[in-house]
């Protein structure tokens, strides 16, 4: 009987440092992430700028016929559009090096910037640099689906909260500057033009009460 009981307490002791370990090997194996315990989506777009630069063959008349074909295509195959801002580094100033590279510029509908980034490197004499900034958007680690139970027993918030909404508005934004900085206007008043026209339809007589269609209003000039 005495055998049997001190038996029984081993057991039990050894039942009670299984359980210890492993609860401390739980513990150990813990999510120690923060938590996100508000509403508030962590996952933010990021917003990234690239530069891309070509170096051209210039004169004081301005760049040659095949320089300006090379800059062409050079466009074409960077798929050049909204969005993208092309910038000249011409050491020399040269306004007909400026008004050739606008002209390329323009097939593309696209302005030339005033503001050149930092590039790598330095502009050989008789060079000009091209270069293009391309910004672009994304939502980094999405989609997350580490609670792919979808149960959050803390009651926070889900870890991929906001990547759907998030990572659609960066795909279709059409300038990612605007997630920085917002559109800006370009200064231009159009409430004056506008309004000709809605004046123009609430002066003009019912057509039940005899009254004729709506006159053509040009909205330039007076």
């Amino acid at each position: 009987m005495i055998a049997m009981t001190t038996r029984t307490k081993r057991l039990a002791a050894t039942a009670l440092a299984l359980s210890i370990g492993f609860g401390l090997s739980a513990c150990g194996t813990m999510n120690t992430e923060p938590q996100n315990m508000s509403l508030n989506s962590v996952n933010q777009p990021v917003v990234e700028r690239n530069n891309f630069s070509l170096d051209l063959v210039s004169s004081g008349s301005g760049l040659t016929v095949p320089e300006q074909v090379r800059l062409a295509d050079w466009f074409e195959m960077l798929e050049l559009g909204y969005g993208d801002r092309i910038a000249l580094d011409d050491p020399a100033s040269s306004p007909a090096v400026r008004e050739d590279v606008a002209a390329v510029a323009s097939r593309f509908g696209i302005l030339l910037s005033d503001t050149v980034p930092v590039t790598v490197g330095y502009v050989d004499p008789g060079n000009v640099r091209v270069v293009v900034t391309r910004t672009t958007a994304h939502v980094p680690g999405c989609p997350i689906w580490k609670d792919e139970y979808g149960v959050e027993v803390g009651n926070q918030t889900s870890p991929g909260f906001g990547c759907a909404v998030n990572s659609n508005i960066a795909a279709m934004v059409a300038d990612p500057e605007h997630l920085l900085n917002g559109a800006r206007g370009s200064g231009d008043t159009v409430v004056l033009t506008s309004n000709r026209a809605i004046d123009s339809y609430r002066n003009a007589e019912p057509t039940g009460g005899g009254g004729t269609a709506l006159p053509e209003v040009s909205s330039e000039g007076d």
